[in-house]
């Protein structure tokens, strides 16, 4: 159980209490034009979808996580080495498809906050296809346990989610309902589907 600014003890009502407001959030970020100011790319950049997304709940908003965690069998990058990773990270290419996955990857592995990585962490990758090569991609084109699948393997071999990241590319970058429905579909990966973005 988190920690959070809402004084909430329940970890369903907290589940159900971050994912209306964060989705919230991830709607004003778009619509009020701060997605584009943010620097693509960059740790700074992700920390700062991250604060906009969790800062109403959560202290660490934004902020290097200070203990070890890890999901099922997997262990994410230590504190001790995340700084040195995250620096590693802000100089990797992002020229093309496959540094950008590559780039993405590394950056899951790191996983630098405390929760909110992977929806933080979607709205980034898309943000360096749209800059990159004018793309973003369809997230109901990629199914949840594909998606799954494909990044718990991501680490030893980065194929699977490269494969199904450049087959659902799309030239829509400027498309607010492929954005909004991109929200959705990310929680939904997460286990959050109470709330539609677009309701909100």
């Amino acid at each position: 159980m988190l920690t959070n600014k809402l004084g909430i003890t329940n970890q369903v009502e907290l589940a159900r209490v971050e994912e209306k407001i964060s989705k919230s959030n991830a709607k004003k970020l778009y619509d009020s034009g701060d997605i584009d100011k943010l620097e693509v790319g960059t740790f700074k950049g992700l920390a700062d979808i991250h604060r906009y997304l969790f800062s109403d709940i959560y202290d660490f908003a934004g902020e290097i996580r200070t203990v070890n965690i890890a999901k099922g069998n997997f262990r994410f990058a230590p504190v001790m080495y995340l700084k040195v990773s995250l620096d590693h990270i802000d100089q990797m290419p992002q020229s093309n498809i496959d540094e950008i996955v590559a780039k993405y990857v590394e950056m899951n592995i790191a996983h630098p906050f405390r929760e909110g990585n992977g929806r933080s962490t979607r709205i980034w990758l898309d943000l360096i296809l749209k800059q990159e090569l004018s793309k973003v991609i369809d997230w109901n084109l990629i199914n949840k346990e594909d998606y799954l699948s494909a990044m718990e393997r991501s680490p030893i071999n980065d194929l699977e989610i490269s494969h199904l990241i450049k087959h659902a590319l799309t030239s829509l970058v400027n498309d607010r309902e492929t954005y909004m429905k991109g929200i959705d579909v990310s929680y939904y990966y997460e286990g959050y589907t109470e709330y539609n973005t677009e309701d909100l």
